[in-house]
């Protein structure tokens, strides 16, 4: 034990664990999630914005000035913006939050797991049911843990991570491989339930031939899911590791 200048005893300092550290880590990830998760303007990594209203907010020129934020035009009259600018802030700014799915309990969660057959990360379990079920996050937006879930306006159900679980077991993809969001084309992203501190894998579908392992088709691997959820959360592109 040391001594203060006066010749008192200094108090012992209790440095919290290297558990207690990660879980206030994650109760600061899981609150950021939420933030972002629940803001319809940033809860995927682009949003839609009607043309008029940029035109009636900010006059016509805006719309060429801004020619390269524009990632698409819809037929709808919309254009889609990525989710940071300025159009995309001030159209959503009064909109109401909330997650596009609620928050399912732990006795859905562990209903998915028996299909799954493994149990999930805390991580992950506590996203299912203190953020959302699905309906956020990098690229398409992460899958729901049950079947049936429907965004508006749109004509197919969100999918379902344990359902493509089941169908990715029929095709020989790894059973500790969980499906978590659509990466694009035929990219698919995937967390390891069994590898430690679950990393994150990127999975091109069609890089591997018919009587080759789906480990062919690999294509980069995030260190952990924390990581991988911290990088969106803060506003980042989860794609910028692997580019």
């Amino acid at each position: 034990m040391t001594s203060s200048p006066h010749g008192v005893p200094a108090p012992l300092r209790h440095e919290p664990s290297p558990e207690t550290r990660q879980e206030a880590d994650d109760d600061a990830l899981i609150k950021a999630l939420q933030a972002r998760a629940w803001d319809p303007g940033l809860r995927f990594d682009r949003a839609d914005v009607p043309v008029a209203w940029i035109i009636e907010r900010y006059g016509k020129p805006r719309l060429e000035r801004m020619r390269d934020d524009i990632v698409s035009y819809r037929s709808d009259g919309t254009v889609e913006l990525k989710a940071e600018t300025e159009e995309v802030t001030d159209y959503y700014a009064d909109a109401p939050r909330g997650p596009l799915f609620p928050p399912i309990s732990l006795s859905d969660v562990e209903k998915a797991e028996h299909r799954i057959g493994r149990r999930l990360p805390e991580l992950l379990r506590r996203l299912y049911t203190e953020v959302a079920n699905g309906g956020f996050g990098p690229d398409g937006g992460l899958a729901s843990l049950t079947d049936g879930n429907r965004a508006p306006g749109h004509v197919r159900d969100w999918p379902c991570a344990a359902s493509v679980h089941e169908r990715n077991l029929s095709e020989g993809m790894p059973p500790s491989w969980l499906f978590l969001t659509y990466g694009g084309c035929t990219m698919e992203w995937h967390v390891s339930l069994s590898a430690v501190d679950n990393p994150v894998l990127l999975y091109d579908a069609d890089g591997y031939t018919f009587g080759e392992g789906p480990h062919d088709g690999l294509r980069h691997a995030t260190s952990s899911l924390r990581k991988w959820l911290w990088t969106w959360a803060d506003g980042g592109d989860v794609w910028d590791e692997v580019l």
